[in-house]
């Protein structure tokens, strides 16, 4: 795992358990976890577990604000999902706290990551999912050149216990390439 990326707004690191306030203060908000699939944290003893147990993986990163220091939100790359399966791909999550929303931080910190994906790691494809109906993150997925592929009917949610329709989503390396050197978007 790199130990950081940056942009010119924001700093990607791994998570440590000292980010737990910060994690809790956005991760306790009913309009972030749900469209994720995973429950409002209850305190910040959950949030600190979370960071132990889900978020210290390799290749996953909290979202840091430079101009404050602070965490903000969280990206990262997960491998041998039920999408990504091959070792030459990887599947992008993301969250934001909800003050943060509206300001182009998640496309700005998932390029640094796609970046950090295609030239440093060599995959060759990264997926992205977004539920039904989560227009904003369907959104960010245009906006860093997702492709569609299909529409997976009630997958099940259990920590929501419900079900949900999952929208994948592709970006190939050699899209990733043409796009960024097209547009002249900052690698």
């Amino acid at each position: 795992m790199t130990s950081k990326l940056e942009t010119a707004r924001l700093l990607l690191r791994p998570w440590t358990e000292a980010d737990a306030p910060a994690c809790f203060q956005y991760a306790k908000d009913s309009r972030v976890g749900p469209r994720a699939g995973w429950l409002p944290h209850k305190d910040e003893a959950e949030s600190r577990q979370i960071i132990r147990d889900v978020l210290s993986v390799p290749e996953t990163y909290v979202i840091v604000w430079k101009e404050t220091g602070l965490p903000i939100g969280c990206v990262g790359l997960n491998f041998h999902t039920y999408v990504s399966k091959g070792d030459d791909e990887a599947e992008l999550g993301y969250w934001l706290g909800v003050p943060w929303w509206g300001r182009g931080i998640m496309p700005e910190a998932a390029r640094a990551l796609l970046r950090h994906a295609f030239e440093d790691l060599g995959l060759a494809r990264v997926w992205c999912c977004f539920f039904a109906g989560n227009d904003q993150s369907k959104r960010v997925q245009e906006k860093l050149g997702f492709r569609y592929q299909r529409t997976i009917e009630n997958i099940p949610i259990p920590r929501l216990n419900e079900t949900r329709d999952d929208v994948v989503n592709l970006l190939t390396r050699e899209e990733w390439m043409e796009r960024t050197q097209r547009n002249g978007l900052p690698k």
